[in-house]
């Protein structure tokens, strides 16, 4: 009896760590309390599940990836599509440049690479009935024309991409296993199973492993520098990239938060939308919650001695589930997964 018992104690011992590892991991203990470092609230832009944004930052304009996830799970048809706003006329009035697809489109990351002046490539995630695709389309003004599909076996799960040529990209699997409890142990129990792929304009190819839930990603080209954003690890993954586009992993970053898509400034700073609670944004992503965090750091980026700046905090009420973060000259575009809205904020006069 007394080995019966030492046994069932040790099981619920076991229990109880898997538990505790599963909520300290995910941000569950973190208190929440509203900050905003940059600016005042300017104004919001309506548009839902904004969940990537690309700045052409040479002609000011914002190209909004769009899907009304919150809808679509509930089996309603919301809005969807790649918009476009230039930033030079005041109202940031969106404009939805994918109106008139002859096929299915439910985009998710997306990455544009310039070629001449006003002139870029814009490579788009496509989410359709479990099947993944990479949708390639050249933007010449406020023009959009679809110009290639691009499908490979090795895009498992691709969640973000970015170009480093105009047929040439990285994209991250955010998962290594496709089902079942494979799943179930990367977002629960933190297996580091994904993966970032590389694209050579032919097919695709893993260049790097080991990652917990790989999602966002930028490239430095003048540093040769790849950064990819481990959600599930709350760290960013720093990697030299050599002449045949493969990857060294330089070191791990701890951010602290649930990191998200990354977009790099003028100055090479990055700045990252976040999810500090990920048990909350899973809850508020299935509806049962009305509400999840949200959060944008920075980070500079130095060997061995980065800094880490949480810029904006907030419970929910403002922003949910804010998952981009896009500086332009004054102003701030946070997008989001779920949530109804782009919230703009305006940085405070000095």
């Amino acid at each position: 009896m007394k080995k019966i018992l030492l046994i069932l104690l040790g099981l619920l011992i076991a229990i109880a760590a898997f538990v505790l590892h599963i909520f300290s991991s995910t941000g569950f203990f973190r208190e929440i309390s509203p900050k905003n470092d940059f600016g005042e609230v300017y104004g919001q832009i309506d548009l839902p599940g904004v969940e990537d944004i690309a700045l052409a930052r040479a002609d000011s304009l914002l190209i909004l990836s769009v899907d009304d996830r919150a809808v679509r799970l509930n089996g309603g048809t919301g809005q969807k599509g790649i918009f476009l706003i230039d930033l030079r006329n005041p109202g940031f009035e969106p404009v939805d440049l994918t109106a008139d697809l002859d096929f299915p489109f439910f985009p998710h990351g997306i990455s544009l690479y310039p070629i001449d002046s006003a002139t870029y490539e814009l490579a788009v995630i496509n989410h359709v009935e479990g099947e993944h695709s990479v949708e390639m389309f050249h933007l010449a003004g406020k023009s959009l024309t679809h110009q290639k599909t691009i499908r490979d076996e090795n895009f498992i799960s691709p969640n973000d991409l970015v170009l480093v040529s105009s047929e040439k990209f990285y994209y991250s699997n955010d998962h290594g296993y496709r089902s079942g409890i494979g799943v179930f142990a990367e977002n629960y129990l933190g297996l580091k199973a994904s993966n970032v792929g590389f694209f050579d304009g032919e097919k695709a190819k893993i260049k790097a492993e080991g990652i917990g839930y790989a999602n966002g990603m930028q490239y430095d080209a003048q540093q040769k520098t790849l950064y990819v954003a481990a959600v599930r690890s709350f760290s960013v993954l720093v990697y030299s990239v050599d002449e045949n586009w493969n990857l060294s992993l330089n070191e791990e970053i701890e951010v602290g938060t649930g990191v998200d898509n990354i977009e790099l400034d003028e100055r090479g700073k990055l700045w990252i939308g976040a999810h500090p609670n990920l048990l909350q944004f899973a809850a508020y992503a299935s509806g049962s919650q009305p509400m999840a965090p949200s959060e944008v750091v920075t980070l500079s980026y130095q060997p061995g001695a980065s800094t880490v700046e949480s810029i904006y905090v907030d419970t929910g009420e403002e922003l949910s589930t804010s998952s981009v973060a896009v500086p332009w000259g004054d102003y701030l575009f946070i997008g989001n997964v779920f949530d109804s809205k782009v919230l703009i904020l305006k940085r405070s006069p000095k």
